[in-house]
């Protein structure tokens, strides 16, 4: 069975990214390899990924796949790019572009990750997006030993503790990784 799981990292405040959408704070965490480890048996599950378009332009600008296409960490897998706006293609990627609300991308979406997992990259916002109609299941937030002043949070949404349940906690490295499952809204 398909599910939608929103994987990521934050700082200890509940923030992705900081006000300039920079990483560098993460990358600086001590065992951040020691964490990325387990990343590869959580991407053999996946099926299809979906990220918003601040997510994609992070993904160009930081990782140069467009020059080295070959840099794109998710080859075989279709990659589904929400936005409004038009966007290169990294060449050689199955690379989907989608505008509109995402449960009109959704059959394709879960049809393309054939009975495996959605791995919702990021944003914050387009993960509220997936809560808000129903096709979230699985928060898995790996918490860093890091706060920031402001920045992108986690996830701008309201959701109470009666759609979340905690149904694990490990630590990897100096992260703390929590898993939740989420039920949709009544």
């Amino acid at each position: 069975m398909t599910r939608v799981i929103y994987n990521t990292a934050t700082t200890l405040n509940g923030f992705l990214a900081d006000d300039t959408d920079s990483l560098e704070w993460l990358f600086a965490v001590p065992g951040a390899d020691d964490a990325e480890n387990d990343f590869g048996d959580f991407l053999e599950g996946v099926g299809s990924l979906v990220m918003g378009s601040t997510t994609y332009e992070w993904i160009l600008a930081h990782e140069n796949v467009l020059e080295k296409p070959q840099a794109w960490t998710y080859q075989g897998k279709p990659s589904f790019i929400l936005s409004s706006r038009e966007l290169p293609a990294v060449p050689g990627a199955d690379i989907r572009f989608r505008s509109g609300d995402v449960s009109s991308a959704w059959d394709e979406i879960r049809d393309a990750a054939a009975g495996r997992d959605v791995w919702l990259v990021g944003g914050g916002d387009l993960v509220g997006q997936f809560a808000d109609a129903g096709l979230l299941d699985e928060v898995r937030v790996s918490v860093a030993p890091v706060t920031l002043v402001s920045g992108r949070p986690l996830l701008p949404r309201r959701l109470e503790s009666d759609r979340l349940r905690l149904e694990s906690v490990r630590q990897a490295g100096q992260f703390a990784e929590l898993v939740y499952s989420v039920r949709p809204s009544a």
